[in-house]
């Protein structure tokens, strides 16, 4: 079986460059423009052209999200933007519209174009109609089973590479297609601009009774009823690798530059050990899990991947997140001579706690915090400053880019 491609999310460009860094094969940004991430940082023309030199000078591939259905006054800026792309040497462009397939072929027609999931491809017919245009990759849609995937993955050329979602926040609407956003609050979600009102708590008011809220019940705790639970498989990368799937895509460009590391790193490791030895990768999937659960998440679900009884389950009854850990700190170097790294903190942090490093090699290591100096060099006991910069000791070398990250007293 080939080994599938890890597709990280870039909000912006430091996002962009941790995902490389913890062992992203490809990534997907979005622009100012046709990007359906609104809320994400996103990229300049000349951001994404620094992105792709980055990234291509490093092997990764770099992916541009145009998957916004877009309005009749917004085509004519599209040819121009996608040369752009194309003359910067962006890898594909991800769209969902077939007018801008249309337009990428005339004006840029030696960029590869993968299909977003928001065209809700589910059977390999509609696969073969859109490679038929020209589209070299299908992000399938999120609410198909691995069966399946398995069986478009057979009916349809090898030619054609299928994408799936492995990780991240799910849309209670069908691929992300929801009207709720505009008809509520006039934020297009379509257009990259969704409000999430899926996520709201809801309650019903009767008529003659107004002020008095009535819970919307699925048991006595109560539910909220269009919140979905995220979608979590490093558990079950055989079965999707088996599915015939080419590329396992992370949701999650609106998301920390945290996530964005630790996400991927413990997916790289997974995929990895999946290839070079099943045994160790089955024997470490409570750790790998253990790792995702250490960003702030929704409870974890399969999604549309497997049939039975729990599929129906995948409404969650909090908008909130869990949350066992905080980052207090990002690496930004470290001096062999004096064994200490420069660091940037996030939350305050003093000396004598316990800490733990995530580090582009993803192996967690804990260390105590024994000295600490400011950027003057005088010492001190605490970190108390957003964004002011420290010098730890520590008791090994600290790559730049690694996290100092803290769990949670609960």
């Amino acid at each position: 079986m080939k080994k599938p491609e890890l597709l990280s999310p870039a909000g912006n460009l430091s996002k962009l460059k941790t995902a490389v860094l913890y062992g992203a094969d490809a990534v997907y940004a979005g622009g100012e423009e046709f990007s359906l991430r609104a809320s994400a940082g996103n990229f300049s023309l000349d951001e994404l052209a620094l992105g792709v030199e980055f990234a291509h000078s490093r092997g990764v591939r770099v992916y541009v999200a145009c998957n916004t259905v877009p309005h009749e006054e917004e085509l004519d800026r599209f040819p121009e933007y996608v040369k752009a792309l194309y003359d910067m040497g962006a890898d594909a462009v991800i769209v969902s519209d077939p007018g801008l397939i249309m337009l990428t072929k005339e004006h840029a027609p030696g960029l590869c174009v993968h299909l977003s999931t928001q065209t809700n491809t589910m059977n390999s017919q509609a696969c073969r109609f859109w490679h038929g245009l020209g589209v070299s990759r299908i992000v399938l849609a999120r609410e198909l089973s691995l069966s399946e995937v398995s069986g478009i993955r057979r009916a349809v050329p090898e030619t054609l590479e299928l994408e799936a979602f492995v990780h991240g926040a799910m849309c209670v609407s069908h691929s992300g297609r929801c009207l709720l956003s505009s008809a509520m609050t006039g934020r297009d979600a379509n257009r990259g601009d969704c409000a999430q009102p899926c996520r709201w708590r809801y309650a019903l008011v009767e008529e003659k009774r107004p002020g008095q809220y009535f819970p919307v019940c699925e048991d006595d705790t109560g539910t909220f009823i269009l919140n979905s639970k995220d979608l979590c498989m490093i558990e079950h990368l055989p079965a999707l690798i088996a599915a015939g799937v080419d590329s396992l895509k992370i949701e999650g460009r609106a998301k920390s530059e945290y996530y964005v590391a630790c996400v991927t790193g413990a997916y790289r490791s997974a995929i990895d050990d999946c290839f070079e030895d099943v045994d160790r990768y089955l024997a470490k999937r409570k750790e790998y899990y253990n790792e995702v659960c250490k960003v702030s998440h929704r409870p974890y679900h399969t999604g549309f991947y497997f049939t039975g009884p729990d599929a129906e389950k995948q409404h969650t009854s909090s908008s909130g997140y869990t949350r066992s850990y905080d980052v207090v700190g990002l690496v930004t170097s470290y001096d062999p001579a004096t064994k200490t790294a420069r660091v940037v903190q996030k939350n305050r942090f003093v000396c004598g706690e316990e800490l733990e490093v995530l580090s582009p090699l993803w192996e967690p290591v804990s260390f105590r915090v024994t000295y600490m100096e400011d950027a003057e060099g005088n010492e001190i006991m605490s970190a108390p400053h957003p964004e002011m910069e420290v010098r730890i000791r520590v008791p090994s070398p600290l790559a730049a880019g690694s996290f100092l990250r803290r769990e949670r007293q609960m």
